[in-house]
């Protein structure tokens, strides 16, 4: 398949559509009430993560058969065999599931494309606040405050002010504390999963530091977003993050950056 804008953009409003669709079944059992059980790596699992894996998939697969999909829920898929994927689907059915299970609406339904190993498309929709951004290569980052909304522009902020950091309101450490002494004074914005991203793709926030494990499905979606809306997201040695390159699926720590004028790597020397 030929990823030119034409082609993205059919493909990002399919993904758009598929997401919303992910989110209406999640809703349906935040509603209704879920039971919680624990993964291998002891990380949370509900029927929700489940059940929009298992309607992401479907839609993917039909959308675009000849493409891999790689979530969250699949079962492990050997390195040698991702290692052959020049493009695949990404997907994070449900980023957030400790905000789900805390039932404070912060949490998101993450689909990226991969293609040589970024980001070229990525949907992250917050179903809970019927929020959704979406981007792709060479189409710009948007963003829809309700299904029947307009799509609007999001660009990074640009304008000098006291910065304003995103953090994870379930993963604070003392490394991170450290890093926002350094900073001096500054705003810090506390939200869960991919969200976070998203404040500084529109604006809202200058840096979120990621000092602690994430994995390739928890950032690809919203990195897009952020790269489009004209922000970089970069391990701490200021390298852009880059996809499905090893057999671990683990991320390096990384920055995402708004404000790009300014040298967020001198905070993190020596921690």
């Amino acid at each position: 398949m030929t990823l030119d804008e034409h082609s993205l953009d059919r493909l990002l409003n399919n993904a758009c559509r598929i997401a919303r669709e992910a989110g209406t079944a999640i809703m349906t059992i935040y509603g209704q009430g879920f039971d919680v059980t624990e993964k291998a790596d002891r990380t949370p699992l509900t029927e929700a993560d489940m059940a929009a894996h298992r309607h992401i998939v479907k839609g993917l697969g039909e959308l675009t058969p000849e493409i891999p999909i790689l979530s969250e829920e699949s079962t492990q898929i050997p390195f040698g065999e991702r290692s052959q994927w020049s493009s695949y689907w990404l997907v994070d059915p449900l980023d957030g599931t400790r905000e789900f299970i805390k039932r404070n609406g912060e949490f998101t339904v993450n689909i990226a494309l991969i293609h040589d190993h970024e980001p070229v498309l990525g949907v992250v929709f917050c179903p809970a606040l019927d929020l959704l951004y979406s981007a792709a290569r060479g189409l710009g980052a948007h963003r829809r405050r309700s299904a029947t909304a307009a799509a609007e522009p999001i660009r990074v902020n640009t304008g000098q002010r006291v910065p304003v950091i995103a953090g994870s309101r379930s993963h604070g450490t003392e490394r991170m504390q450290a890093l926002l002494e350094r900073v001096g004074e500054h705003e810090l914005i506390s939200m869960g999963s991919s969200l976070k991203f998203c404040l500084v793709a529109e604006g809202k926030a200058d840096l979120y530091p990621r000092l602690g494990p994430t994995c390739e499905w928890d950032t690809a979606a919203a990195q897009c977003v952020v790269c489009e809306a004209g922000g970089q997201v970069t391990d701490i040695h200021m390298q852009p993050l880059r996809y499905n390159t090893k057999d671990s699926l683990l991320n390096p720590e990384f920055l995402v950056i708004g404000d790009t004028d300014r040298n967020w790597a001198r905070y993190l020397e020596g921690l």
